[in-house]
């Protein structure tokens, strides 16, 4: 999600939309693919790494549990204000302040029934699973560490969704899917605890 940011107007005239003006059930046009001069080796594919919701005594789970209050409703208003801040504020750069204006403007997209729902929306955070092979020193030095990253996953109903994400690339708001997510990462270098949020489409 990265991209200029939409003028107000622009936005407002995509809400305005009726929802049977956007067909959110058809599929994107395939594009059409040429076949490469010199044949190319496909890669072997690495297995994803595998998320694990954060444990409930992780120091790390209140700080992130803050963040995803404040970053929601931040969202949720479409008010780039509010939003650009969080994802960065000067360092957000033109094209990923189009994009993320365009995705939250999109009512197609997975953060669109969030800002149609009434309570409840159940949020999940997830950090990543640490992979078996690492020793006891490995783990120690990860816990250590003065900054962590976590995906926040929201979802609206009063049922919740059967399947959260199980891999980052699962969390990528593509259109259809029954949550939303935001990657935060978290620092405490320096003394002084910062974070920003990462609001991305696959």
């Amino acid at each position: 999600m990265r991209a200029l940011l939409i003028p107000s107007a622009l936005i407002a005239a995509f809400a305005a939309l009726p929802a049977a003006a956007q067909d959110c059930a058809a599929p994107p046009a395939p594009i059409a693919g040429t076949a490469p001069l010199v044949p190319i080796e496909p890669e072997p594919a690495a297995e994803p790494a595998r998320l694990a919701p954060l444990a409930a005594d992780s120091p790390w789970l209140a700080r992130f549990a803050a963040a995803a209050d404040e970053l929601l409703p931040a969202l949720r208003s479409r008010e780039p204000a509010r939003w650009q801040p969080l994802l960065g504020g000067r360092w957000l750069g033109a094209a990923e302040r189009r994009a993320v204006a365009a995705l939250l403007a999109d009512r197609c997209a997975a953060f669109a029934p969030l800002f149609a729902a009434s309570e409840p929306i159940e949020r999940r955070i997830f950090g990543w699973s640490i992979p078996a092979t690492y020793s006891a020193a490995d783990r120690a030095q990860i816990a250590a560490r003065p900054e962590a990253e976590a995906l926040v996953c929201w979802a609206a109903g009063q049922d919740g969704v059967a399947a959260w994400p199980e891999t980052a690339a699962e969390a990528d708001n593509r259109a259809g899917r029954p949550y939303a997510c935001a990657r935060i990462t978290y620092s405490l270098r320096g003394g002084a605890p910062s974070w920003r949020a990462f609001v991305e489409r696959g």
